[in-house]
């Protein structure tokens, strides 16, 4: 029988060792793409514009840098709450001979590595709000794709193990391009084209690989802005696991951003720590070695153990047990602790959480549009969390209230999860 004719259908085949990690490394290069933007090289555009040398913040001048970044970033925001149901529901309706999810893997790359080439060349909030922003769609579009992949093609007792290698690259990804960068030294325009250089070269081989056979019946209505509009709702009260399960990723996303985001700022002001970019790194390395690690333990413990909440729940907690850490005892030492233990949370969160999402699904043949706002709430609270943080520590005046803050959206998201009755 043609596969043309045949209805999406959940994953029931195992997938491989070459599948797995050539998913893993596209992951790499779309974490480093998005990420070392995102804490390096966009930051010093935002201080450039100000005319600020961020080696040197004044006390009186950090909060305009940080809320220059985190209104650029916010902008970016409102793209990608379209750009991931939009390119998924868009995803879940294409019937070309490519396959449903590969073209929007291609076009998301193509489009994430232009903005990136073109964000080094721009000298204006204008021009970089709109390069951003593009970058974040592109960023959207191939994300949404490649999540939809694990419902597509990967078993239920394999999507723990295989979502941990959509996060712990994360972690790597933004060590990795941040290094790269620093110690090649390199002016925002060579680090932009370094990052997308690297996008394409990580994502393509996946891309060509994926065995993606196209759909012709996909059993959806003819895609327009009212059948898309009436898709993007779910009724919480209707599918209590799904508004379960994103209430509780919204939360733990934001209680991790208030908790990383100023990191920088908490040393330097709070902390008052000499050499602040060097003890950053320091820091983001501990940090990166627990989420790993977390991440890849949880998601392979939760595939032999059949069970997901244990391990979300605990994460949440961890999370906001490390903020308290900070909040309590501000101390350098304190920090390097919260570091690890806020890295194991996330990563163990992580690792489970996107295994959770997709079986938490209303419709296995809308997958694509339904990851697509379960992501929503993983890019948005990173994108929005600086200016967030920046607010709170401007309102309270001082960092305390952050990490409070941290912890309390993180342990809330941890218990959310309690509410989920279709998944152990």
């Amino acid at each position: 029988m043609s596969q043309t004719s045949e209805r999406p259908q959940v994953a029931s085949g195992q997938v491989g060792n070459r599948w797995i990690t050539l998913f893993a490394i596209s992951w790499l290069g779309i974490w480093l793409a998005q990420l070392t933007p995102f804490q390096l090289t966009l930051p010093e555009q935002v201080n450039e514009l100000l005319g600020l040398d961020g080696n040197n913040l004044a006390q009186s001048q950090w909060h305009r840098s940080v809320i220059g970044f985190g209104i650029v970033s916010g902008i970016s925001a409102i793209f990608a709450l379209i750009a991931f149901p939009v390119a998924g529901s868009l995803s879940d309706r294409t019937t070309g001979r490519l396959g449903r999810r590969r073209p929007w893997i291609f076009s998301g790359v193509a489009l994430f590595a232009i903005a990136l080439a073109l964000m080094g060349f721009q000298h204006s909030w204008v021009g970089l709000a709109i390069c951003w922003s593009l970058v974040i769609t592109g960023f959207s579009v191939a994300s949404s794709a490649l999540t939809a992949l694990i419902s597509d093609q990967v078993p239920v007792y394999q999507r723990g193990v295989v979502s941990s290698w959509v996060s712990a690259p994360q972690a790597l990804g933004v060590v990795i391009g941040v290094a790269l960068v620093s110690i090649l030294g390199l002016s925002p325009v060579p680090a932009y084209l370094l990052v997308a250089v690297l996008l394409i070269v990580c994502t393509l081989p996946f891309a060509f690989y994926l065995q993606d056979p196209p759909v012709g019946d996909h059993g959806l209505p003819s895609f327009n802005l009212r059948a898309v509009w009436n898709e993007l709702w779910i009724s919480p009260l209707r599918e209590r696991d799904f508004g379960w399960t994103l209430l509780g990723r919204i939360l733990v996303n934001i209680g991790n951003a208030l908790g990383t985001s100023l990191l920088f700022f908490l040393l330097q002001f709070g902390l008052h720590v000499a050499d602040p970019a060097n003890k950053v790194l320091t820091l983001t390395l501990v940090y990166t070695v627990c989420v790993v690690i977390a991440a890849l333990v949880s998601g392979r413990l939760s595939d032999r153990w059949r069970m997901r909440k244990p391990f979300v729940l605990g994460a949440g907690v961890l999370q906001g047990f490390a903020a308290i850490v900070i909040a309590i005892q501000p101390t350098l030492t304190s920090t390097a602790i919260a570091a690890g233990l806020l890295g194991a949370g996330f990563g163990c969160f992580l690792g489970v959480d996107q295994a959770l999402a997709t079986q938490v699904l209303p419709d296995a043949a809308t997958t694509g549009k339904d990851l697509g706002i379960m992501n929503i709430a993983m890019a948005v609270p990173q994108a929005v969390g600086p200016l967030i943080g920046a607010l709170v520590v401007a309102w309270f005046g001082g960092f305390t209230a952050l990490y409070i803050a941290s912890a309390v959206f993180g342990i809330l998201g941890g218990l959310s999860v309690l509410r989920v009755r279709g998944v152990r």
